[in-house]
């Protein structure tokens, strides 16, 4: 599609960098949902991010539904996509914690089809969002709080893709980040890893136990915390690595409870 040229100068004149790609997907988005394209352009202009503004991302060769100020699923968390999909079989109970529009879980999902997925976020925008791509399974609460009970040792595999920026960092995000995607799917603590601590702190009291492999939780990381992010799992009786794709610019935490045999 040719984008028309009036609206790639604008794009331009806002300041964004892919003016003729944007201006193309905002050309579709207003004839596919019928609306005026001045509207969109307008809405980007002003700083929305592209996805909220025509509803949807693509993310790991899916399609994902966004609503207006929920948290826009970055190109590096396919690294924990591809981790978990590596482990998951038809079957697995896969929890998507902090889950934002769910789009890793749903990922995971047309990765290995027959998993067995939650999802959770304390946000009620998220939870709606997820809600339109899962279609079920998805609770609203503060981390472990949304779960159902049931869910106990039995969880394969724990995405939790909880919030590490820096509370100092957050001024020094990108106005599309800090303005329209919510605080707590950003502000990570002090040293961005406090809502891992949470995670952490119970995850062996969810994580399948006893059983090989035993249940594993993934969490995304910047290079600097690793060593923290690691004496964090070593705290909670947790074993864990790291892995980093460098064509991504991502690092990611795996922790799994201690083999029972040793």
């Amino acid at each position: 599609m040719t984008p028309d040229p009036d609206t790639v100068r604008r794009l331009r004149a806002a300041g964004c960098v892919f003016a003729e790609e944007e201006a193309a997907v905002l050309t579709e988005a207003a004839e596919t949902a019928d609306v005026q394209l001045d509207a969109l352009v307008e809405r980007r202009i002003a700083g929305e991010p592209l996805e909220q503004v025509v509803g949807y991302a693509d993310f790991s060769g899916i399609r994902i539904k966004i609503r207006p100020g929920v948290f826009v699923p970055r190109v590096r968390s396919e690294l924990l996509v591809r981790i978990a999909a590596e482990e998951a079989r038809p079957g697995s109970v896969v929890v998507d914690l902090c889950c934002g529009s769910g789009a890793l879980g749903l990922a995971v999902r047309h990765r290995v089809p027959g998993i067995t997925l939650h999802a959770a976020d304390i946000d009620p925008a998220a939870v709606a969002c997820a809600g339109d791509n899962l279609g079920g399974d998805v609770h609203e609460g503060d981390l472990y709080d949304a779960l159902p009970s049931h869910l106990r040792h039995r969880i394969d595999i724990l995405i939790a893709n909880v919030p590490y920026v820096a509370t100092a960092h957050i001024p020094f995000l990108p106005a599309e980040a800090r303005d329209h995607e919510p605080r707590t799917a950003l502000d990570g603590g002090d040293d961005g890893l406090r809502i891992f601590r949470s995670v952490a702190a119970q995850a062996r009291e969810w994580l399948t136990a006893g059983d090989e492999p035993r249940g594993m939780l993934i969490s995304e990381i910047t290079e600097a915390q690793i060593g923290t992010a690691r004496a964090i799992a070593d705290e909670n009786g947790l074993t864990s690595s790291v892995v980093s794709d460098d064509d991504l610019d991502a690092y990611a935490i795996i922790a799994r409870p201690p083999d029972p045999a040793r």
